[in-house]
């Protein structure tokens, strides 16, 4: 089992030996006490940028109820995404496994085997989810937007993972089309009357929108986990309009995709009045973050990756450092920045203590939800990350970032405290720290056929990326 600093079984010891009851969050009282269990909301955008954000630097697209939520809760400026692509990261999300172990560890697999065309791996049956966890502790399970972890006939259905309920795409590039014909309902297929035969009536972000209001409200009197993983503000970039920017002198592409952003935004904010009117607001902790980095289109004029190093599918800092907001009123405390690193994989292990239940034996992430009740706790020792279109790897160790093309490739090290940006490689001043982090990687990740360890930097793709 990962180190896990359990936060709940060690103050459960203390009041056990007369420590005074109001020690711990209300929230967390009850849940223990057996009379209720907070309700979880993840909230995941697609491809939105570290800088995309208000509260993280953004100038020019306005995000003022995601702000309100960094106001009112904890917003964190190094925490991770799974992978730097959307598959692998709602793998990790699922799964509480890294890259380096999971299943999906990349958008599309090494052809082979039953998967011909567009090799697309889906969990396998015995892949045990965090839907599936809650599920078991009494949880009603919902997502709603885009799964890509199994289409419909595998073994990776949502149906088949613990979710009582999902809405939306199964296969993630049928998720480019925000005016699709037809979207599933825990499998079954869902016409969309409005957009047969070439019309654009029911734009699928405002569906998504309306169902997941409707869940919090049919839920409200059971403990439920929400899986938001929205399209927005991938492409293809096309929306309604593209108010409040139609004015700007930008290209259409970035009207729309700044319109995309704020339209996401105004959904965050119906939810967290929702929450609020149902006198649900202290009893439902809330996460919103992305997939990964920015596109290059939106490095100017939005400076979507704030000056860091990278873009999507890339494993420096621009491509994997996602803005993360925590907010949970009464229980985490509001207004504060942090830097603790922690990444995606810590997502199920940390809904298991939140459900008072035991996570998996074999999981990499460690539960975080002392960070969120504003307590101390000891950092992982790695963060590890693997990527396959142009096979590289990239560990995080405390202030130290390596990123490696290829196993028996030179490690590139970073020093993130002064070098942010990832612009200079010290590897040969700290060669202590080099043996260190490739000593881990020799036994970081499991080779599979779909995934195999790639030893030279590839000619395609061989250029560093900016």
């Amino acid at each position: 089992m990962s180190t896990v600093a359990n936060t709940r079984r060690s103050l459960l010891k203390h009041l056990a030996l007369g420590a005074a009851a109001t020690t711990l969050p209300k929230a967390l009282r009850t849940a223990q006490a057996g009379e209720e269990k907070p309700n979880i909301i993840l909230i995941l955008a697609d491809d939105m940028g570290y800088g995309d954000v208000g509260c993280y630097g953004q100038e020019l697209i306005k995000t003022p109820n995601i702000d309100r939520m960094a106001a009112e809760g904890m917003r964190f400026t190094q925490a991770y995404a799974g992978s730097a692509v959307c598959a692998p990261t709602r793998c990790v999300l699922m799964t509480g496994l890294h890259t380096g172990h999971c299943t999906r560890r990349d958008n599309t697999a090494k052809a082979g085997g039953p998967f011909t065309g567009r090799p697309l791996i889906p969990l396998d049956a015995d892949d045990f989810t965090v839907a599936a966890m809650l599920e078991k502790a009494g949880y009603v399970t919902g997502g709603i937007g885009k799964w890509g972890l199994g289409n419909p006939g595998t073994t990776g259905v949502p149906e088949k993972h613990g979710f009582h309920h999902f809405f939306g795409y199964y296969d993630q590039v049928h998720a480019h089309d925000y005016y699709t014909t037809y979207l599933l309902r825990s499998g079954e297929r869902v016409e969309l009357e409005g957009n047969q035969g070439g019309k654009q009536q029911q734009y699928t972000h405002d569906l998504f929108e309306q169902e997941t209001l409707e869940f919090i409200r049919d839920c409200r009197d059971r403990p439920f986990f929400l899986y938001l993983p929205y399209t927005l503000p991938h492409g293809k970039y096309v929306i309604p309009s593209d108010e409040p920017y139609s004015d700007q002198p930008w290209s259409e592409q970035h009207r729309n995709y700044a319109a995309m952003i704020t339209r996401l935004d105004t959904t965050v904010g119906k939810i967290l009045d929702l929450l609020q009117g149902l006198i649900l607001d202290e009893k439902t902790l809330v996460i919103f973050t992305s997939d990964n980095g920015p596109n290059r289109p939106f490095l100017e004029p939005f400076n979507s990756a704030a000056g860091l190093r990278g873009i999507k599918r890339q494993l420096y800092e621009g491509g994997i450092r996602m803005p993360t907001i925590v907010r949970w009123p009464g229980t985490t405390p509001a207004g504060v920045v942090s830097d603790f690193v922690w990444s995606q994989v810590d997502f199920m292990p940390t809904a298991a203590e939140l459900a008072d239940i035991e996570p998996p034996d074999n999981l990499d992430g460690m539960s975080v939800l002392p960070t969120f009740l504003g307590k101390k706790q000891q950092p992982h020792d790695f963060l590890y990350w693997e990527i396959h279109g142009t096979f590289h790897q990239a560990v995080r160790m405390s202030k130290w970032k390596g990123v490696r093309f290829g196993t028996e490739e030179p490690l590139e090290l970073y020093d993130l405290e002064r070098d942010r940006a990832e612009q200079n490689d010290v590897a040969a001043e700290h060669p202590d720290v080099v043996k260190k982090i490739e000593a881990y990687l020799a036994t970081a990740r499991t080779p599979t056929k779909y995934w195999p360890a790639v030893p030279r930097r590839q000619k395609k793709g061989g250029k560093k990326p900016n």
